[in-house]
């Protein structure tokens, strides 16, 4: 097992180039069970949920390579299943729920996994895919599914949720007649994976809004498609650079996906400005402190609240911060306290008083994004930061440590002791 080691101090200078964004990748890979023959996805990151996503599709006797491009073909699959030792591992999994049920008529998958930072149920999915007249039974821990032909329904979500947006859409592509999904969510991976399925035949409106109408098709054909630049990895290093004081130009990235990060890092000093098709970032000689809340697409990220969080814990005054997506994701509060950050916890409030620097301490990543905030915290700290457990970390950023180096980081990669 692998840590990182960061040694503090060194401000973040000169150009990053952003990968694609792995929560538009995912659905994208999943969707290419639709549309049997080979489709070709660019720029796809290079992360482990990505190859799990392979092999998952592996499994169902469909091809996949990634080299340099993921090539997918799946007109021979045969399987209906996606086994519990695939699919604790990530979250993302459940996606193929749709898309084997649409096609195959069955599916068999194992009830999802993923990091440990709330419950993140999938009733909404089953609920809507009852409605387009599937029979659903749950089975020792497994989604059991059958449908002759899915049918159009229209479909309330209690609560916007992205996942059960682009399962319900992909299955809605193949349906008979009209699905109506309201209280969608909105946010620019669902459009991307819209994008991709109408340039594959399908008959969808309204992605990026809170109502998408599609109306079923017979058939969907493989595409040649570039999915979108991760809009969280973008965040991330503006935050980097936003903390120590750097100014780096940010490549291949979407301004427009950004609206919410863009406003939160500004009010905290760091001066955000569009170049073209690039940003550059300047940070202050030292942050302001900024109160926010997570909100679905259009508000302010979930998946940026950690990293927000260790720049709070150093700028001047003091902060809340309002998590209210998922009920279990502070567990990097203990870490960065650790470092000598001074955060009290009340339920979904972190009130972040800041404080003139962090120490380097031996620290454990919890999940992805607490992973990125603890070396966001390890680049500023003063000394010697180790991250334990960043398999993580692997999961949703490519080669971040090497991107970081070119940065000028300290920064490597060891094994465990």
């Amino acid at each position: 097992m692998g840590k990182l080691i960061i040694r503090g101090g060194n401000p973040l200078n000169g150009e990053v180039t952003i990968s694609g964004a792995k929560n538009a990748a995912l659905p994208l890979i999943a969707s290419a069970i639709l549309a049997p023959g080979e489709m070709v996805l660019r720029n796809v990151p290079r992360l482990k949920d990505v190859e799990t996503m392979g092999m998952l599709l592996q499994h169902l006797e469909a091809r996949f390579l990634h080299d340099g491009e993921v090539r997918i073909d799946t007109s021979t699959i045969a399987g209906i299943d996606a086994p519990y030792d695939l699919v604790r591992t990530m979250r993302a999994s459940v996606l193929v729920l749709g898309p084997l049920l649409a096609r195959m008529g069955e599916a068999v998958v194992s009830l999802p996994g993923g990091c440990a930072i709330g419950a993140r149920p999938i009733n909404l999915h089953l609920m809507g895919l009852e409605k387009m007249g599937a029979t659903i039974t749950l089975e020792q821990g497994y989604v059991r599914a059958k449908a002759r032909r899915l049918k159009g329904a229209s479909i309330y979500f209690d609560m916007p949720t992205v996942t059960g947006t682009e399962n319900l859409m992909m299955a809605a592509s193949l349906a008979d007649g009209l699905t109506v999904l309201e209280n969608a969510a909105c946010e620019p991976e669902v459009s991307d994976l819209a994008n991709a399925l109408n340039k594959m035949g399908a008959s969808i409106e309204g992605a990026g809004t809170t109502t998408i109408r599609i109306e079923g098709v017979n058939r969907l054909n493989p595409i040649d498609y570039a999915i979108i630049p991760d809009r969280i990895e973008t965040g991330t290093f503006m935050a980097a650079a936003g903390i120590t004081g750097g100014k780096i130009r940010i490549k291949a990235c979407r301004w427009e996906h950004l609206d919410a990060i863009i406003m939160k890092l500004t009010e905290a000093g760091i001066e955000i400005e569009k170049d073209g098709e690039d940003i550059i970032v300047r940070g202050p000689e030292r942050l302001a402190a900024v109160n926010v809340k997570t909100m679905p697409y259009p508000g302010f990220p979930t998946d940026m609240q950690a990293q927000f969080m260790a720049m709070m814990s150093i700028a001047d005054g003091t902060s809340v911060i309002t998590e209210n997506i998922f009920e279990n994701r502070f567990m990097h509060v203990s870490e960065l306290m650790r470092m000598g950050a001074n955060i009290i916890i009340d339920g979904a409030t972190a009130t972040v008083k800041g404080i003139p620097f962090l120490r380097g301490a031996p620290v454990m990543a919890t999940d992805l994004r607490a992973s990125a905030s603890l070396i966001i915290a390890g680049l500023v700290a003063r000394g010697e930061t180790h991250v334990s457990r960043i398999y993580h970390l692997d999961r949703g950023y490519d080669a971040i440590e090497r991107k970081l180096r070119a940065l000028g980081a300290d920064i490597e990669r060891a094994k465990e002791s």
